[in-house]
This record gives structure tokens, C-alpha cells and sequence, in this order.
């Protein structure tokens, strides 16, 4: 039985795993009903039937079910329900016969309702356009099916599949090797080791070996890394079956980042609960002792509280980042993760590598010197020898290798002289890598260790040199002047690599680190890695929209410094790994503020610079294409990758640039900031205008002799505004806005709320005093302390009328007023969306008083000439709204 039916690492899958790495190779493709030449596609879809899909399924799944639940549980929709079930109580089941009114309720519900559905609808958007996205970007694996490889998705592996893996490639499930060339894999995201380990097909786990299961030699573990060599192997375990899925899960690219605005967002929820606790009881309370009806004022207060719940505010978040990821798309820019593109709009440090961003990722052999500098067909052999067999990632130094021999070199002829027999990878520690070889027949099978790597690392495993066909010793006079031949070629722009060799090293089969020792070192290679002809334009751009660029990279100071000062960065203080090292935290906290350049890094060291960026108060993006760069990915803020990354990188990657363009990016960047500051909008225009309505009843409710609004009039209020914000994320932000990162902070709210919420206050004891004192009695006929209780009637249905559709008027016209600095409709206008929706909404509550509606509702009917009021109110209300603006703007840098 194959399936897993228990926790991690129980003791049935450890027996399986156990069993599977102990029995021989034809004995597992017979457990599996398996064949070396890979499933027939029938076999396939019957494994698929037996065994499930090759997915880790959670809780936290995106299933329908899931977005249905999250779509009607939020703070404000339980918020809602709970009032509409205490008005339920005190409305209907405990109200008398003749009063009994589910109208507050029916409202109540609709808002739930429209706000969760709209919420569900958007979440099922978002989910399919990130799946249909990431169809663009998916991982892949190498499946032998019908006796011929093919690539397939990795979510397609079934149990019983024999996959082809390379160096670069992710293990898409659990598998026991069948064969395997120098394969060496990074198991550092089950057990965070970071040397690679090599997995031998034929070796099975030693005496005394069988809890350290992780290091098995012949299996591979879903979620783990090749870094270098070539293997085959069957697959015994997939999706949630394999030993290590949890893990892997909680380790892969369905991590969710908790950003600060997903922070902001509950402290919000909390603002919000503890004035609802607050304000409702007040106005309760109130109105209850100076009207003296209880009743009455219970349902006032369950509106009241209402009005408090922007209850519109999960649909407007999911909204902005649905159409967010749709326009990022349209600009070559894959978002994996919706929840990060707020982060990437507020990042103000974005880490890079320097090859491929900033320049051309199509690296040039211009020299292959030996060691007094004269061009040497031996060195360029040499090196093809070594790029050629290597079985590790083939970057960018090897294909350029390559590609020089092939121009000068008869390399059928090498190849036909030369074979292999065993290699010692690179890895971010060494900085070099070795292969072996063997002479043909006639040097008598002569083995042969090529060397080729960064200087500092060769000169420190060579003791001799080769200069004119002689071997020397590398004595320190020697040794100063390669070290000012390679300075001076870095100096040229010029990226080296040293070559060194020696003859006949230790026996086949024993190869290791400890064998790059006592090395001839004999020549130079030297690199063109040019900018990118937009590399200065868009680095000006990024530094425009206040984000500082800062290289992280694994090369030497000088290339890098004298890229660096090609491409308009500031180059005069540069850092290097191992300047980091014996420091406090204190001295790296300021290290990695002052200095935008820092070289010959390890993937630690990029992860330790990231980490104290992030201490330092910053939001970090990291842009990576390769093994090295998952660490960093997983600790930054935003991740970003691109679409010919390797698959590690893929995975640990919040978005996917298709072009690795630094122009791309800095679109993506403006994109997340519209994002992020059309839910913002929202979230201060609504909280503040409900606060100014707020203080409006407080106060009205002091001094009137009845309730300012009835409940359900409040409630269709709510429901008209909320209707009309859901255009916001289809508004535009101002380019000033866009030129600068921002930062999620609760701490503003407060402040914004005081300022522009007493400013519709205003407006609105203006409208009472008028409405009372002037409008209404001149209609009725007589001040309400002098009128018969039908004329009372009538006076407060007027009053109600007037004060609905001032303060609709109000609620609309914020939207326009507070969306950007400057005057509304003059010097700054919305996007037709928001203005239809917005005008919209005003007019059909403003038509509601004199339609059918008007009686059920309560409503009075206000001459037309009423309108005229309204038109001065908002013209005076935009006015002063606009003259606190400057004086909020005076203390305080933004206003949205």
C-alpha cells in the first residue's frame, strides 16, 4: 500500500521509504508496476485514479467552498448579521402584532449579501486568472511516457512515472533513483543544510543508516534541488503521499506572506469594533433618554452601528488585486501571489543580481591568456574540457566557453582524445568546479583534473604555476603579479576566471573538495559581460519612484564597480562578503544602508543583507534566476523571478517578469502602487465620512426632539454609498502619487478621521438648523412645538427627506473631494467609472422621495427648489473640504 494515511514522518511511510531504498531497482518498478521506459498513457490515467494528483492538498486549499466561507466570515458581515439578528429580536419576534417590520432586516441581509457575493465572485476571478497566469510560468518535469520524454507539469507526475532530472530541476515528488551521473542535491529547504549531497543510484543506505532517511543515497525527496549532474528515477509518491509534503508545502510557492497591509487590514477591523462598542451604546443611550423611546432608539442604534462597517471593503481589496494582476499581466508581469502586490507597490530597497538585469545575460570570451597575457589555444582547450563535461547548470561562462571553442577548436577531435570520468561541482562556498578526465589510449589513459574558478579561490589551491611550457613554484611575487594582471582586466570591465589543472589525481571513484588541492595554475579567462542599453534609463526611473537599487552579487568588486559606474549607479563605497563577517549588528545595520554595491556574496550573505534591511524599516523586493537566489527570494518582502529562471526560483518567486528588464519592473512597481492606493482611498474616505455621520447623530440626537434618520432610511443610505464605492478600484491615481513607495500605517487613521470627518459635520448641522428652523416650517406651517401631531408627522418625514439626501449628496461628493490633493472637478477629476457611480448613486436616492418608494419608506415631499440648497451645500462643502486639505498637507506629507 503506497498511500499515506498518518503525519509526517510516521512510522508506516518511514517503512515504505525504508523498504523502497533496500530493495533493488527491478524490485521497486515491479512494486509500482513500472517500467525503465516510463508508463503507457493508460497506465497513467489509472495511477491518476488509484493515487490521486500530484498537488499538496490543505485547509487552506482554494476551493469554492473555501472562497464561499471567506466571502461571508469577515469582521464586517459579522458585524452585520449580528445586528440584523438583533433587529430581528426587537423588530419582529419580540415587537407587538401591529409593529412588527422585517424591513430593517431585509436591508441588512441584502448588504451582506451583495458585499459577499460580490467578494466571492471576485475571489473565484482571482483564482482563475492566477491559474490561467501561471500556466505561463508553470514548472515542468522531464516524464518518460510511451517509451519517448516529454515535458509535463508537475502537477500531470503520477505514481509509477520514471522523470529525467538535470541540474536546476525541482524533484516534482518522491523517487527512487534508477541511475544517475554525478548527481549532487540540495536538500536545504527539508533540512536546511546548504552543501549538496551526492545521490548514487546503485549505493543503498548503509548499516546502521536506516532513521537518517533523509540522506538516503537513492532517494530523491519531493521539493528538493539538483545542483548538478544527471539522474533517472521512478516515482513511488506523490501530492500529500510523500514524506515530506507538508513540509514541502509549507516551504513552497503556496506560502502566503502575511504583508503589513493584510496587518492594517485587522487593525482596522479592530478601530472598527471597538467604536462600534463604543458609539452604538452612546447613541442608544441617548436617544433613548431624550426621546423616551427605547424601542426606537435600539433599531437607530443597530443603523447607526451599521453605518460604522464599511462593509464593502473585502470586495474593493479583492477587486483592486484582481485587476491589479490582470494590467500587470498586460506588461509582461506574472502575479503569483495576490496578496503581494501591495508589497511590491510600497518596497523601497529591490535587490538584484547584477548579470542578466543589468546586463545583457549573454556573456563573451574576448581572452584566453595564459599567464603572461598571450592568447593560448591550451588554456581555451582546457577550459572547453572542463565547461563541456560538466554536468552542473551550464551558465552563462560555460555556454560562452563553448561557444569560443567551437570557433577556433577542431572540438570533435578533443572529445574523440578525452573522456570522463567523475566531477566535483561548484558550489557558493568554493567558487570553482572540477572535472575529470582520461587521456585517450595512446598517453596511456593519463587522468587529468581540470580547475576552473574565481582568482582568489584558484590561487588558494595552486602551489605551482605554468609559465612558457615550464612548471614553477607559485611563490608571492608570482602570486602579486596574477592578482595585478586580473585587477587591471577588471579594471578593463572585464569579468576573469582562472584555470588550473593537475596530472593524474586520486584514484576513480574517490573524487572530492579535498582532491582541488596542489594545482598548476596556467592562464586566464576573461569575460564581456556588457550592460544593458536600458539598464541607466530605467535605474534613473526606479531612482525617480524612490527606490534604491542595490547589487547583490557573486562577483568580484572591480567588474562589478566598473559596471556599476556604466550604469549610473553610486559605486564609491562597495562591500564585500567578506567585510560582513566578525561585525555587530549594529555595524551591519549601517553597512547595509550606506553601501548599494556589495560583492563576492555567498546565498547566506544575501539572506543576512535582506534580513537587516527588512529590521531597518524597509520593504525589500529580491529579483533572482537561479539556485543561489531561493534563500534570499524566501526572506524578502517580494520576490520576482522570470520566466527562464530555474525551477527553485520559480518556485520561491511572489511575481514573474516574462522579460528580465529592469523597465518591466519598474512598471510593475507603479502598477501595485495604483493597487495599494485605490484600497487605501476607500479605507480613509469611507471611515472618515462614517465618522463625520457619526458625529452628526451623536449630535442630532442631543437636540432634536426625534430621530435624525429612521434606521431603515440609514440603512438604504449605507447601501447606496457601499454600492457606489465598488468602482474605486477602476479609479486612476495622480503620477505624484505613483513616484514614491508607500507604507501601510493605521497610525494616520485617527488624525485623517478628525480632520475631514467634522467637515461634513458641519455641512450637516448647517442642513439640520435649516431643515428645522427655516425649510420644514415653512412648509408644515408652524415651528414642530406648535404643530398637531399629523403636522409633527409630516415635519419629520421632510426633515428625514432632506437630511437623506444632503448627506447622500455629502457622501458622494467626498469620494471626489478627499481622492487626491488638489480641487475636485477643476484641477483633478475621477475616471468615468467612479463619476457615474458616484452621480449615479445621488441621483437615484435623490429620485427615491418622490417615487412609489416614498410612503413605504417614510420619505416627505420637498419641492424640486430643495435641490438648489443641496447644489449650494456641496458647492461650500468642497470648498472647505478643500481649504482643510492644505492645512492637513501642511503636517503631514500624503493625504491618501
Amino acid at each position: 500500500m503506497l498511500r499515506k494515511t498518518g503525519d509526517l514522518g510516521n512510522g508506516k511511510d518511514l517503512k515504505l521509504v525504508q523498504t523502497i531504498a533496500k530493495e533493488s531497482r527491478s524490485e521497486t518498478l515491479a512494486r509500482l508496476h513500472a517500467s525503465s521506459d516510463g508508463l503507457s498513457s493508460k497506465q497513467v490515467t489509472k495511477n491518476r485514479e488509484e493515487y490521486g494528483s500530484n498537488e499538496i492538498t490543505t485547509k487552506q486549499g482554494n476551493s469554492k467552498l473555501r472562497f464561499l466561507v471567506e466571502a461571508f466570515v469577515t469582521p464586517f458581515t459579522l458585524i452585520l448579521l449580528i445586528l440584523a439578528i438583533v433587529s430581528l429580536c426587537s423588530d419582529y419576534l419580540f415587537a407587538p402584532k401591529g409593529d412588527r417590520d422585517l424591513s430593517t432586516v431585509i436591508i441588512m441581509v441584502t448588504m451582506v449579501l451583495i458585499s459577499g457575493i460580490t467578494s466571492y465572485v471576485q475571489n473565484v476571478k482571482s483564482s482563475n486568472a492566477v491559474n490561467s497566469l501561471l500556466k505561463l510560468v508553470s514548472v515542468t518535469t522531464a516524464a518518460v511516457r510511451d517509451g519517448n520524454e516529454q515535458e509535463i507539469a508537475t502537477s500531470q507526475v503520477v505514481v509509477g512515472d520514471v522523470i529525467r532530472l538535470g541540474a536546476g530541476d525541482m524533484v516534482p515528488a518522491d523517487m527512487r533513483l534508477l541511475s544517475s551521473k554525478d548527481l549532487f542535491c540540495s536538500s536545504s529547504s527539508l533540512n536546511g543544510e546548504s552543501n549538496p549531497v551526492e545521490k548514487i543510484a546503485s549505493k543503498k543506505p548503509s548499516i546502521g543508516q536506516d532513521n537518517d532517511y533523509l540522506n538516503y543515497p537513492n532517494i530523491l525527496y519531493e521539493g528538493t534541488t539538483i545542483v548538478s549532474g544527471s539522474g533517472l528515477g521512478v516515482v513511488f509518491a506523490i501530492g500529500t503521499d510523500t514524506m515530506f509534503g507538508k513540509l514541502a508545502h509549507d516551504i513552497s510557492q503556496n506560502d502566503v506572506k502575511n504583508t503589513n497591509f493584510d496587518a492594517g487590514i485587522k487593525s482596522i477591523s479592530k478601530l472598527l469594533l471597538t467604536m462600534t462598542l463604543v458609539i452604538a451604546p452612546l447613541v442608544f443611550l441617548i436617544n433613548g433618554l431624550t426621546k423616551g423611546d427605547w424601542l426606537n432608539a435600539l433599531v437607530f442604534a443597530i443603523a447607526t452601528a451599521v453605518g460604522l462597517t464599511p462593509e464593502m471593503l473585502p470586495v474593493i481589496v479583492t477587486t483592486n488585486l484582481v485587476k491589479g494582476s490582470i494590467e500587470m499581466s498586460k506588461h509582461g508581469t506574472i502575479v503569483k501571489k495576490m496578496n503581494a502586490i501591495q508589497n511590491f507597490g510600497s518596497a523601497d530597497v529591490m535587490c538584484t543580481d547584477k548579470t542578466g538585469t543589468l546586463t545583457q545575460d549573454k556573456v563573451v570570451l574576448e581572452r584566453h591568456y595564459d599567464l603572461n597575457l598571450h592568447e593560448s589555444k591550451k588554456i581555451l582547450e582546457l577550459s572547453y574540457l572542463n565547461s563541456y563535461y560538466q554536468t552542473g547548470m551550464k551558465n552563462l561562462i560555460d555556454k560562452a566557453i563553448i561557444e569560443a571553442a567551437g570557433d577556433e577548436l577542431d572540438i570533435n577531435e578533443i572529445q574523440r582524445d578525452y573522456y570522463k570520468i567523475d566531477e566535483i561541482p561548484f558550489d557558493f562556498s568554493r567558487r570553482r568546479m572540477s572535472v575529470v578526465m582520461a587521456n585517450s589510449d595512446h598517453k596511456h589513459g593519463e587522468h587529468l583534473l581540470v580547475t576552473k574558478g574565481a582568482a582568489e579561490e584558484m590561487l588558494g589551491v595552486s602551489t605551482k604555476v605554468e609559465v612558457d611550457g615550464q612548471i614553477l613554484p607559485l611563490t608571492a611575487a608570482r602570486r602579486d603579479k596574477i592578482m595585478a594582471q586580473v585587477n587591471e582586466m577588471n579594471d578593463d570591465g572585464l569579468r576573469i576566471i582562472m584555470l588550473g589543472y593537475k596530472n593524474n589525481p586520486a584514484p576513480v571513484g574517490e573524487f572530492s573538495v579535498t582532491d582541488e588541492n596542489d594545482l598548476i595554475l596556467c592562464g586566464f579567462l576573461a569575460f564581456l559581460d556588457p550592460p544593458k542599453e536600458s539598464a541607466k534609463a530605467a535605474l534613473a526611473r526606479l531612482k525617480a519612484d524612490g527606490i534604491t537599487v542595490k547589487i547583490l552579487t557573486g562577483d568580484n568588486e572591480a567588474v562589478t564597480r566598473t559596471v556599476g559606474l556604466q550604469v549610473g549607479l553610486n559605486v564609491d563605497t562597495v562591500y564585500s562578503g567578506s567585510d560582513l563577517v566578525d561585525k555587530s549588528h549594529e555595524e551591519l545595520a549601517k553597512m547595509v544602508e550606506e553601501c548599494n554595491i556589495f560583492v563576492k556574496l555567498s546565498p547566506e550573505d544575501k539572506t543576512r543583507i535582506i534580513n537587516l534591511l527588512k529590521e531597518n524599516g524597509h520593504t525589500v523586493g529580491y529579483m533572482g534566476d537561479g539556485i543561489n537566489d531561493a534563500p534570499a527570494m524566501k526572506a524578502a518582502d517580494v520576490s520576482v523571478s522570470v520566466d527562464t529562471a530555474v525551477d527553485i526560483a520559480k518556485e520561491s518567486a511572489d511575481i514573474i517578469l516574462l522579460h528580465k528588464d529592469l523597465n518591466v519592473l519598474e512598471e510593475g512597481v507603479r502598477i501595485g502602487r495604483k493597487v495599494f492606493g485605490n484600497t487605501l482611498k476607500y479605507i480613509k474616505i469611507t471611515l472618515s465620512s462614517n465618522f463625520g455621520n457619526i458625529l452628526s447623530v451623536l449630535l442630532a440626537s442631543s437636540f432634536l426632539p426625534f430621530l435624525p434618520m429612521l434606521p431603515l432610511q440609514l440603512l438604504i443610505l449605507d447601501l447606496l454609498y457601499g454600492t457606489s464605492c465598488l468602482s474605486l478600484p477602476f479609479d486612476s491615481m495622480s503620477s505624484d502619487y505613483l513616484s514614491q513607495p508607500r507604507t501601510w500605517s493605521t497610525k494616520k487613521l485617527p488624525k485623517f478621521m478628525f480632520y475631514f470627518g467634522p467637515t461634513s459635520s458641519v455641512f450637516d448641522i448647517i442642513t439640520f438648523g435649516m431643515l428645522y428652523f427655516v425649510i420644514c416650517p415653512e412648509l408644515v406651517g408652524g415651528n414642530f412645538s406648535t404643530l398637531a401631531p399629523a403636522q409633527k408627522t409630516a415635519f419629520i418625514a421632510l426633515f428625514h427627506t432632506g437630511w437623506f439626501i444632503v448627506s447622500l449628496w455629502t457622501q458622494e461628493m467626498v469620494i471626489h473631494a478627499l481622492r487626491d490633493h488638489r480641487l475636485p472637478f477643476i484641477k483633478q477629476h475621477a475616471t468615468p467609472p467612479v463619476t457615474l457611480a458616484t452621480f449615479g448613486a445621488g441621483v437615484i436616492g435623490t429620485i427615491i422621495p418622490f417615487s412609489f418608494l416614498a410612503e413605504p419608506l417614510q420619505f416627505g415631499q420637498l419641492p424640486l427648489s430643495f435641490l438648489w440648497f443641496v447644489l449650494v451645500i456641496l458647492i461650500f462643502y468642497i470648498l472647505l473640504t478643500t481649504w482643510v486639505k492644505h492645512f492637513y498637507l501642511k503636517k503631514e506629507q500624503f493625504l491618501i
